[in-house]
Order: structure tokens, then C-alpha cells, then sequence
């Protein structure tokens, strides 16, 4: 059986097994260094706090700060500790995983853990910080190697030995230029096969891919993950090395990117947190509420212009749902689908108009079956469960086939055009495209359905209950 992280409960139990165990501290300080911080981290939070603590000691400082990076919910057992090892912990931590630490922890403990650590370790927390939390500044680490230009081999591979012991972003080195400016990057491989009176310009990548800090993650995470780098360096405008993107900092900012789009198709500013109070969540909710119980009325009084029809044929009101949540599902698609699109930026006018026209006709070949299929179902429905004559019953039911057909081809239009126009005036397309497009397709699909039935059953079948 596997928990949620995908490891099975045997190792979890494995794990709370030895920690709890009567063995002493070097007996569990060994047999813990066959596990993955990953594996200890889920253990920890299956101990009760006295466990813990001891576990703290044993292990040290280091070995902790390296579990404590994917704890969920670090705050909770840094209070658990004392301020001065609390902040020896955040002190070995990456710098992007000690800004979310610091972050987790009221602003009164963040200040004194701030007063333990050394100068260095705060220059690059408030390095970090000084950045907003859409740019990529925000989340790079400082755990990179960087050499001068002007190095032997020789002298390069002692630079690197040196200061591996601080930093395990070693898989790629960078290098800068007598002036400091960042000069190009030079994979470990190379300079671990460089013979000694090779010249160490032979191996530097100078067209090396990077971002800017201030750039924002939404413009160039796409970006990010086409290269498929170990790590992309960071530099400010003066071209100075800042920081580094790790593969792993990529993944977790995808992941933070899919989680925001999911919550604003939802009309939410973010994601929601467990802990929020009623009135945080409700501040998150009701604008776009308000602005949809507008828009529901509008749809609501566009059913009412429709009265003659529904006075004449009742039974055209069973099948209205149908015709809405068709409607708005092929929306939603097309919405998704776009949304997905549009996150590339080499995408082209040429290519947009390509996805609405693509996007349409899947609207329009999916209406057509689907109202093909609604014709038959639906007639022989009526035929035989309302008693109707087949005239009466097929008519009805080609309304519906029709509607469908209609409504699914526009939806699909709407779905796409909605979120490239607040694309191209600068709006996230997925905070302002998912309820609104699913309030328009339903006025788009009442008109439709209305519309037909007014000029199709009554104005030329001329059909009445």
C-alpha cells in the first residue's frame, strides 16, 4: 500500500520504527542515513513532539535543515525548537528555502531568528525577498559555484573542490569576467576530462541560456523548461550573477503556476488555505459573484422574452438544461484548452487563428454528432413516452439537435476568443475567462435554443402543445 508522497507504508513504519526505537544515537544516526530526507520528513510528522526533539538532537543541525526542506508545514515545528538552533536550521537551508521558512512563522519569531543568523545568510534572505513573488527573482537560490575567467584548469578544479563543501549545485559552473559580469557556464563533466594545459575559455559555454530577476515567472517559465538545464543562472541588469534556478525550484514553480490557474477558473484570486477565516474566503469569492448574479439575471430575463414559446410548448423547457451544460463544457474545453496554448510565447497571430478555427470546428463536428444523436433519443422519448405523434416528437427533437449543433459551435468560439482578448489587454486570462465564459455560453445557448424553437416549431411548423 502506498501513502499519499507514493512510498509505501512499510518504509514509513520502517522509519517511525527506528527513530523510536531504544537503540542509541549513533545506532540511529547510521541506519537513518539509508533513507531519503524526503522519507524521514513524512516520519517526522507521524511523531509525537518529545520524539522529535529527540530526533533533532541526534541528527544535528545540518542533517535536519536538509529534512526540514520538504516538510509541509515548517512553521509548526520550527516553534518546536529553541531560536538559536531554529535558526542555525533556516542558516544551512537554501536561501529560496529559507525565505519560504521565515514566511511560515509570525512576525515576531522571524525578526529574532533573523538577529542569530550571520550577515551573510541575512544578505541573501533579504536578496530573495526584495523581490516580488510573481518574479523569478523571488525564486532562485544562491547555491551555486562561480569562478573567474581567468583560471587555469588547475586552478578552477581547487576553486571548485573549495567550495563544494558550501554548495551542491555543482553539476554546472559558472563564470564571470574580469569585470564580474557573468561570462558563461561550464558543465562539471567537461572540466572534470579538461587535460591540465587545455584552456579553460575551451570549455565555457558563452551563449549560455539566463533570465533577468525582475522578469515575470508567467513570461518565462516556458522559457525555463525548454532548455531542461540542472540550473539557469539569474543576473540583475548589469549582467551580475544574482542566483540560480535549480530543476527542482522549475518544478515547484510549474506546479504553484497550474494550482493559481485551477483556482482562478474557479473565480478565485488563490488558492484557498485550509486555515483562512470565513470572511477571507468570502472576500476571494463574492466579486465575481456578484458581477455573475448580474449576468444570471440578464440570462433569466432573456428567458422571459421567450415566454410565447414556452406558453405554446411546454415541453421544450425538459430539455433546456441539456442544450446549457452542453454548452458550457465545450467552453470550459476550449477555455482550457487555450489558456494551456497561450502560455507559449512564440505562439503567433497565425497561430491563434488557427486554434479558433480549429477549436470551431471541433465545436461544430462535436454539435453534430451529439445533435444527431439527441434527434433520435429524444424523438422516440417523446414519441413513446409523452404519446405524441412522430411529427410532433422528431420536431421537437430536431429543435434540440439544432440548438445543440449552434450553441456547441459558438461556445467554442466564445471559449477561445474570451481569453485571448484579456490576453492581449494584459488580464490573466485565467482569473477573468471561467466564470465569465460560463455565464456567457448560457445566455449563448438560451438564445440559441429559444431562438430556434420561436422560428422553427412555431413561426414555420407552427406547433403548439
Amino acid at each position: 500500500m502506498q501513502n499519499k508522497n507514493g512510498k509505501t507504508d512499510t518504509v514509513l513504519d520502517e522509519l517511525i520504527g527506528i527513530i523510536t526505537s531504544n537503540a542509541s544515537d549513533q545506532e540511529i544516526r547510521e541506519k537513518l542515513d539509508d533513507y531519503h530526507e524526503n522519507d524521514i520528513a513524512e516520519a517526522l510528522e507521524n511523531l509525537q513532539e518529545s520524539d522529535r526533539k529527540r530526533l533533532y538532537q541526534i541528527l544535528g543541525v545540518e542533517k535536519v535543515s536538509e529534512i526540514f526542506t520538504f516538510l509541509d508545514d515548517i512553521g509548526k515545528y520550527l516553534e518546536e525548537l529553541d531560536l538559536r538552533m531554529a535558526a542555525d536550521i533556516i542558516e544551512n537551508m537554501d536561501a529560496d528555502d529559507a525565505v519560504d521558512a521565515l514566511d511560515e512563522v509570525d512576525s515576531n519569531m522571524r525578526e529574532q531568528l533573523i538577529q542569530y543568523m550571520t550577515k551573510e545568510a541575512k544578505k541573501d534572505i533579504e536578496l530573495i525577498q526584495s523581490y516580488d513573488e510573481d518574479e523569478i527573482g523571488s525564486q532562485m537560490t544562491t547555491n551555486y559555484i562561480e569562478i573567474e575567467r581567468s583560471l587555469s584548469i588547475r586552478e578552477a578544479m581547487k576553486t571548485l573542490i573549495n567550495k563544494a563543501e558550501e554548495n551542491d549545485n555543482i553539476s554546472t559552473i559558472y563564470v564571470k569576467d574580469e569585470n564580474g559580469k557573468f561570462y558563461g557556464a561550464i558543465d562539471l563533466k567537461d572540466l572534470i576530462c579538461a587535460r591540465d594545459y587545455a584552456l579553460l575559455e575551451s570549455l565555457i559555454s558563452t551563449s549560455f541560456p539566463y533570465v533577468r530577476a525582475q522578469e515575470k515567472i508567467n513570461d518565462c517559465i516556458e522559457r525555463l523548461k525548454g532548455y531542461a538545464e540542472d540550473s539557469i543562472p539569474v543576473l540583475d541588469d548589469n549582467d551580475t550573477l544574482l542566483g540560480v534556478i535549480t530543476s527542482q525550484n522549475i518544478v515547484e514553480v510549474v506546479d504553484d503556476e497550474f494550482g493559481d490557474d485551477y483556482a482562478k477558473l474557479a473565480g478565485l484570486t488563490a488558492k484557498e488555505d485550509l486555515d483562512e477565516t470565513l470572511i477571507e474566503s468570502m472576500k476571494k469569492r463574492l466579486p465575481w459573484l456578484i458581477a455573475l448574479l448580474v449576468l444570471g439575471l440578464v440570462v433569466s430575463s432573456v428567458v422571459g422574452m421567450f415566454e410565447q414559446v414556452v406558453s405554446q410548448i411546454a415541453l421544450i423547457v425538459c430539455f433546456q438544461s441539456l442544450i446549457l451544460d452542453m454548452a458550457g463544457n465545450v467552453g470550459t474545453q476550449s477555455l482550457a484548452v487555450t489558456i494551456r496554448v497561450l502560455m507559449d510565447e512564440r505562439l503567433t497571430g497565425k497561430d491563434k487563428v488557427q486554434l479558433v478555427l480549429k477549436e470551431v470546428r471541433i465545436g461544430f463536428t462535436n454539435g453534430l454528432l451529439l445533435g444527431s444523436l439527441a434527434f433520435l433519443c429524444i424523438g422516440a422519448y417523446i414519441y413513446f413516452f409523452k404519446a405524441k405523434t412522430p411529427i410532433y416528437a422528431f420536431s421537437i427533437s430536431g429543435c434540440v439537435g439544432v440548438a445543440l449543433i449552434v450553441a456547441m459551435t459558438i461556445s467554442s468560439l466564445v471559449g477561445t476568443t474570451i481569453p485571448m482578448f484579456f490576453h492581449r489587454i494584459k488580464v490573466d486570462p485565467a482569473v477573468a475567462s471561467g466564470p465569465l465564459i460560463t455565464t456567457v455560453n448560457d445566455l449563448v445557448a438560451v438564445i440559441t435554443y429559444y431562438g430556434v424553437a420561436w422560428a422553427l416549431l412555431i413561426n414555420v411548423l407552427q406547433l403548439t402543445s
